[in-house]
C-alpha cells in the first residue's frame, strides 16, 4: 500500500494504525485537538515543526513520517525538491516561511525550539541529509517567529537553523545558496551576543567560500576573525580554543586547495600547537578540534598537494574511535589516496572498501571517492569483484 500523500493523511494514519481517537492523541500529545482535526480535514496544511513534533512522538514514530516519505532509510536521498523546499525558505523575506498563518501570534516554546534544533543536528551528524532537509523549511519559519516574539533570546536557534541549511546546501554543492544562508546566520548571531557563536559562524562563512573556489578569500576571512579573536594558550576555556582552531583548520584547508604549501604548513603548525592543550578532541558550538581533528586535516592537504609520504605520516595520528563515523570513513579516502600516489594498490583497495563501509555516500558519481577508485583501477593490475562493484558505484567504466 502506497503511503498517503499529505500531512493530514499520514497524520489520520497514523493515529488510525495505533487505535487512538484525536482527543486522546490531543492529550497525548499536548496539541490542540482542532489542530489535529483541521490537518486531519485539511483545512491546515502544516503546523508548527515543535507540534509535529509532539504529534510525532505521541505516535512513536520520528517526525519524518509526519513530513512525508516514509522511514528516512526508505527515502532517496538528497531529492531536489528537499533542496529547492529549504532554499525558497531561506531566501524568502516572509517573516515565517515554510509556516501556516494560524500560527502566528503567541512565541514558541524556546525549550522545544531548542530541542528541535539539536536533532535537526543530529541528523546532519549521522548523514540523514534527505530528512534534515524536511524538517528545516518549518524549523527556519518557527525560529523566525521566535526571534521577533522573544528578540535576543532566540538569536541562537534562528542561526543555528541557518547554519544547517548551509551546510546542508555545501553537501549538496549549493555554494551559492550556503553563503546565502551563512549571511543569514551572522545576522542572526549579531541580534543575541554571542561572541562564540558569531566566531563559530564566520567559520561556516569561510569553508563556504572554499566550496566556492574562492581560496584567497576564505583563507583571509578565517584569518582575519582568527586574529581578531586569538586566546591567550594558557588561560583560555577549551571551547573558546576549540572554535579558533576551526578557524585555522579553515584556513588551512584554503591555503592547501590554492597549493600554497608553506602557509598551509604554517597554519598546521600553529593548529598542532593549539591543539596539545586537549587530551582528546573536542565538540563545541558545532566545531570539532583537537589532535585527531589536526591531523586528519593535514592527511587531506598533504594528500592534495601530491605530498603522500607527509599525508600517510599525518595519518598514523588518527585512529578509529576518535572520530564520527561518517569522519573516520571520508578519512580513510584520503589515506587511500595517498597510498594510491606511492602504487601501494592493494592497500588503497582494502582502505576504499574500509572507508565504503562507514560513509558509503562518499561513493557515489560525484563524492569524494569517485577520482580514487578511478586512480586505482588505472594502475592496479587485476580487478577484484570489490573493486569492480566499487567502480559501478562511482560510475567508473570498467
Amino acid at each position: 500500500m502506497s503511503e498517503p500523500d499529505n500531512i493530514g493523511d499520514r497524520l489520520r494514519s497514523l493515529r488510525e494504525g495505533r487505535s487512538l481517537t484525536r482527543q486522546e492523541l490531543a492529550d497525548d500529545s499536548g496539541v490542540d485537538v482542532d489542530l489535529i482535526e483541521k490537518l486531519e480535514h485539511g483545512r491546515r496544511q502544516t503546523a508548527r515543526h515543535t507540534s509535529l513534533t509532539r504529534l510525532a512522538n505521541a505516535l512513536n514514530v520520528g517526525i519524518s513520517r509526519l513530513l512525508g516519505g516514509g522511514r528516512p532509510e526508505e527515502r532517496a536521498p538528497g531529492t531536489p525538491d528537499d533542496v529547492r523546499q529549504v532554499r525558497d525558505v531561506v531566501a524568502s523575506a516572509d517573516s515565517m516561511p515554510g509556516m501556516d498563518a494560524d500560527d502566528a501570534g503567541e512565541a514558541p516554546d524556546l525549550a522545544e525550539l531548542n530541542a528541535a534544533v539539536d536533532a535537526a543536528w543530529h541528523d546532519y551528524r549521522a548523514g540523514n541529509m534527505s530528512r534534515l532537509a524536511g524538517v528545516l523549511p518549518g524549523l527556519i519559519g518557527e525560529a523566525r517567529l521566535a526571534s521577533s516574539e522573544l528578540g535576543p533570546g532566540a538569536a541562537g536557534p534562528l542561526a543555528e537553523a541557518h547554519e544547517l541549511a548551509a551546510r546542508l546546501f555545501v553537501h549538496y554543492g549549493r555554494c551559492d545558496l550556503a553563503e546565502i544562508a551563512t549571511e543569514r546566520a551572522i545576522r542572526a548571531a549579531e541580534g543575541g551576543g554571542d561572541e562564540l557563536e558569531w566566531e563559530t559562524l564566520h567559520g561556516t562563512y569561510s569553508w563556504t567560500l572554499l566550496c566556492e573556489g574562492r581560496h584567497r578569500a576564505s583563507e583571509e576571512h578565517a584569518l582575519s576573525i582568527a586574529a581578531s579573536t586569538e586566546p591567550a594558550m594558557d588561560e583560555t576555556a577549551l571551547r573558546d580554543l576549540t572554535v579558533w582552531g576551526g578557524l585555522m583548520l579553515a584556513a588551512m584547508a584554503a591555503a592547501s586547495a590554492a597549493e600554497r604549501t608553506a602557509s598551509m604548513t604554517e597554519y598546521l603548525g600553529i593548529a598542532g600547537s593549539a591543539a596539545h592543550r586537549f587530551a582528546h578532541d573536542r565538540l563545541d558550538h558545532h566545531v570539532g578540534f583537537g589532535p585527531a581533528r589536526v591531523a586528519t586535516q593535514a592527511t587531506r592537504d598533504y594528500a592534495m598537494l601530491h605530498e603522500p609520504g607527509l599525508a600517510l605520516r599525518a595519518a598514523e595520528d588518527v585512529h578509529a574511535g576518535e572520530l564520527p563515523r561518517r569522519s573516520y570513513g571520508r578519512h580513510l579516502i584520503d589515506v587511500a589516496r595517498a597510498q594510491a600516489e606511492i602504487r601501494d594498490l592493494r592497500a588503497a583497495e582494502e582502505t576504499l572498501r574500509a572507508a565504503e563501509s562507514l560513509c558509503a555516500e562518499s561513493f557515489s558519481p560525484a563524492g569524494p571517492a569517485c577520482a580514487v577508485v578511478g586512480d586505482v583501477m588505472v594502475d592496479v593490475g587485476h580487478l577484484t569483484p570489490e573493486l569492480r562493484r566499487m567502480a559501478r558505484s562511482v560510475a567508473v567504466q570498467v
